[in-house]
């Protein structure tokens, strides 16, 4: 190689290294903080229905000292959501519990569904970021395990209900919704088979009685519902079985939209095996001849040892679901 060539290569070889450094410092100093509310709009409420906001919110990863999280969190409970949704991985730490429940107290006496991360149930510990390019992520035996029951009960204070393997009823703004969830599928906690037992056990009950619904034609013909399915990761066995079941919104977290993007490309990994399309934002994911909306949530936290966003900024989602066109 001739000098000139040598000089040349030299440069470009420090631009490039200039350029790394400088994507490194802004994705762990500045994006990973840069916490963003993403607005979008679902149109499944039955037609003549008032709108309802719901508040989507997914992958904390939270430590105890993350305040700035922590704030901006407790602040969107100033935008009076009718219900909130978390799709879990609250916890990143040992004391994670200690900001959540900073977090999540002016939400108090607002209803809320969740479901159980694998981070709900273990701690983080250090991986190769690379071996995420081989496919899913696999289960570390040293991790610590986490203190679920407490966030639990922590959730439950609040007036959350826990939908892992189960389904609810709730009534919003005069429409009836039924949500039915799974435990996190990326552990393989998920039991789809107790989802045709629980949505066939919480449709045969009818909360409010015949005295408050006269007009209900027979026993059979249930009232207009919006049917929502919850679960962590959206494994694609997941997804198909949710819309099988007639959901016709689904709420997922897991993907961190990627964490590490590429401008105009996208998510290079979802940590799953949705396609990486659809590792973030509102969708449609369709399965045989039914559809539902998929909104993914890039999430709100990294592993306290992976501690960098780029190109996909801290997000919270609030979906104002209207009726149907």
């Amino acid at each position: 190689m001739s000098p000139r060539a040598s000089r040349a290569a030299t440069q470009i070889a420090s631009a490039v290294g200039v350029a790394a450094l400088a994507a490194l410092a802004w994705g762990s100093l500045v994006e990973r903080t840069r916490w963003t509310l993403r607005r979008v709009e679902v149109p499944v409420l039955p037609p003549g229905s008032a709108p309802i906001r719901v508040l989507h919110v997914s992958d904390l990863h939270m430590a105890p000292w993350q305040t700035s999280k922590q704030e901006w969190v407790a602040s969107l409970a100033a935008l009076r959501p009718d219900l909130v949704v978390n799709t879990g991985d609250n916890l990143g730490h040992e004391r994670g519990i200690e900001g959540i429940r900073r977090a999540f107290a002016p939400f108090r006496g607002i209803p809320g569904v969740f479901v159980n991360g694998s981070n709900d149930y273990f701690g983080p510990v250090v991986k190769n970021p690379f071996s995420y390019f081989g496919g899913p992520s696999g289960h570390v035996t040293r991790a610590k395990r986490l203190d679920t029951r407490a966030l639990h009960d922590l959730f439950a204070d609040l007036g959350w209900t826990d939908i892992d393997n189960a389904a609810t009823g709730l009534d919003l703004r005069g429409t009836h919704f039924e949500f039915f969830g799974v435990d996190d599928p990326h552990r393989g906690y998920d039991r789809l088979d107790l989802i045709t037992a629980a949505i066939d056990d919480l449709r045969s009950e009818d909360p409010l009685g015949d005295e408050a619904w006269p007009d209900r034609p027979t026993a059979a013909a249930p009232r207009p519902t919006v049917t929502v399915g919850v679960t962590h990761a959206p494994y694609q066995r997941v997804l198909n079985s949710f819309v099988t079941h007639g959901a016709q919104l689904i709420l997922a977290g897991h993907t961190h939209g990627g964490q590490v993007c590429v401008p105009g490309f996208g998510a290079l990994v979802a940590n799953c095996d949705i396609p990486r399309t659809q590792a973030s934002g509102l969708s449609v994911w369709r399965h045989g001849l039914r559809s539902a909306f998929l909104n993914v949530s890039a999430g709100l936290g990294t592993s306290i040892y992976a501690p960098v966003r780029f190109a996909c900024p801290p997000e919270a989602t609030l979906l104002t679901l209207t009726a149907a066109r």
